[in-house]
């Protein structure tokens, strides 16, 4: 899967998808897809993080207090 980081619009793909989804962590870690060669995987906070389409990522994957009602 991939997301945008909200800082320098470059496009990350995330290594371990299950660290997007657990709102407890508040970082997870990927590759940017910056020239030609693969990049080694870093930690990115999800704060920086949206979607390619520049929609937020859910509350649910980033706030560890989300209820529904």
């Amino acid at each position: 899967m991939f997301v945008k980081n909200t800082q320098d619009e470059t496009l990350i793909k995330i290594v371990n998808i299950d660290e997007l989804f657990d709102p407890m962590r508040d970082q997870v870690h990927g590759q940017e897809q910056a020239g030609q060669e693969e990049q080694p995987p870093q930690a990115f906070p999800k704060s920086q993080l949206q979607f390619p389409s520049g929609e937020a990522l859910p509350k649910c994957w980033v706030d560890p207090n989300y209820q529904l009602n």
